[in-house]
């Protein structure tokens, strides 16, 4: 007879209180349940407020156009926050569980636009056309895209470490699976899924007998525990189990739970933009690769010009001093261009300040042939961690990933993108397998994936499957998030050699 095994993962299971005690924790449950979506919505008020009052004294103080700050207040100010909120709450960012951070920029992005609209039209209605407001609401605009993503991090940060963030959940999975899914959503905290038990359900894989009975006992368990311990949401993390034998399980869990989620047999097929279609009462899964879409590519390579073309001027007065720099300690050219691999299997020089002595080749071959270990290192990873043959300006280039600056270059002439899989050289191909002709569809990037999720951290076949992801999974908010990540680890200067 199989049987169902659980195992607790929270501190305690929660008793019933009375008296004081017991108001105390009415209350605490009470704030947490409701305390995160108050907290953010708070924290959304403060800062459209702020940034609309920032605007209005920028356009006083710089175009001199005055306003009534009282009539601005009201007549302005006080809708454009109460529509903007009203608009996230209902793309459902309040709390927001269950979104990772890209979904959640691309929320963010509509919910601003979205209220742009409906002011424009409200106040053109209204005919509100006065100059000093609809040039700060313009200015404002900017502002609303740039900040509340960042207040609402720091605010998700602060309810985490407070033990506020997140759905409790039950977590329905086979031994070794379950342990790597719940780490799986602890590690990712921000999803706000903080499972509180794992049910071992000793389920019997897709095309096995089973018995029925096994599997009930597991959802009475799961049921069970929901109800001592006030948890409405579960997660099947069972891809491999019987269609019917899944069915039943969620069918019965359903009935009992608010929250059902099911983990598919989809790995490797679904992605971000994955959609759920209702074929005529059949239940279809629309993957889109966006990469595929001529006006995405376009979009992408808009975003490289403008990025490239403003971020190289502006940084250009880095640039002379790091060429300075590199010419006082060492003899050599400034740049160094190594043969890679482009989109379409072309071929480019991927730029980078140098970094290495003149007689760079000479240095490697003579350490790697005295040291088996690093011969070793340097043919799985092709990088060694202490490289004989990087100058002492260029140990910091490295580490600040400053190096890679001029492959602003590369993104400009249509080489390279901002935000792409890695260059590779010829060598490499095999070790891609079926995933080069993913690779091949896409400029790679000055940063990417891999970059943030680990950098030199990583082994080679992480860093494969990682820009297998980023092809499939490639939106304008994957690499605008990406950008983010990468300037913070930059600043850090974690995880480069």
């Amino acid at each position: 007879m199989q049987r169902s095994n659980s195992t607790f993962l929270g501190r305690s299971e929660p008793k019933t209180l009375s008296g004081k005690r017991g108001e105390a924790g009415f209350l605490r449950r009470t704030f947490k349940k409701h305390g995160p979506v108050a907290a953010l919505v708070l924290s959304d008020v403060l800062v459209a407020v702020f940034v609309l009052i920032a605007a209005y004294f920028l356009v006083w103080e710089f175009f001199g156009i005055r306003a009534d700050l009282r009539s601005f207040f009201v007549q302005n100010v006080v809708p454009s926050v109460v529509v903007w909120v009203f608009l996230r709450g209902i793309l459902r960012l309040y709390p927001g569980y269950g979104y990772d951070s890209v979904e959640r920029l691309r929320r963010h992005f509509y919910s601003v636009l979205a209220a742009v609209a409906v002011l424009a039209v409200v106040f053109l209605g209204l005919g509100m056309e006065n100059e000093g407001p609809r040039t700060t609401l313009i200015l404002a605009f900017f502002g609303i895209l740039l900040l509340p993503p960042v207040s609402r991090k720091v605010t998700m940060l602060l309810l985490y470490s407070a033990g506020l963030w997140g759905r409790r959940v039950i977590v329905v999975s086979y031994q070794d699976t379950g342990i790597e899914f719940v780490e799986m959503l602890r590690k990712e905290w921000g999803l706000g899924f903080n499972p509180v038990a794992l049910f071992d359900s000793d389920l019997v894989p897709a095309g096995s007998d089973f018995e029925e009975t096994a599997y009930s006992r597991t959802v009475e368990n799961v049921i069970s525990f929901s109800r001592r311990n006030g948890v409405d949401t579960a997660i099947f993390a069972t891809p491999y189990t019987r269609r019917e034998q899944l069915e039943k399980m969620v069918r019965q869990a359903s009935e009992s739970l608010r929250y059902v989620l099911i983990v598919p047999n989809l790995g490797g097929v679904t992605n971000s933009a994955v959609k759920a279609r209702d074929l005529a009462g059949t239940f279809a899964v629309e993957v889109k690769h966006n990469l595929l879409d001529p006006w995405s590519r376009r979009l992408k390579r808009a975003l490289d010009l403008f990025g490239a073309g403003f971020g190289g001027l502006a940084i250009s007065p880095v640039l002379l001093v790091i060429a300075i720099l590199i010419k006082l300690e060492s003899e050599g050219k400034v740049l160094y261009g190594h043969r890679r691999l482009g989109s379409r299997n072309e071929h480019f020089l991927c730029l980078k300040f140098r970094t290495m002595r003149a007689d760079a080749d000479a240095v490697l071959e003579e350490y790697l042939a005295r040291d088996p270990e690093l011969r070793a290192e340097w043919e799985r990873n092709h990088k060694l961690r202490d490289d004989p043959r990087v100058t002492r300006v260029g140990r910091i280039l490295r580490k600040t990933s400053l190096d890679e600056l001029p492959q602003l270059w590369n993104v400009l002439t249509g080489e390279m993108s901002l935000i792409g899989p890695r260059p590779i050289v010829d060598d490499e191909i095999p070790r891609y397998k079926e995933g080069y002709e993913l690779y091949r569809r896409i400029r790679p990037g000055m940063s990417g994936f891999w970059q943030v999720s680990g950098r030199s951290d990583t082994d080679y076949d992480e860093r494969v499957d990682m820009d297998t992801y980023y092809v499939r999974n490639w939106s304008v908010w994957l690499d605008v998030v990406i950008l983010i990540r990468t300037v913070s680890i930059v600043l850090k200067g974690r995880g480069a050699y």
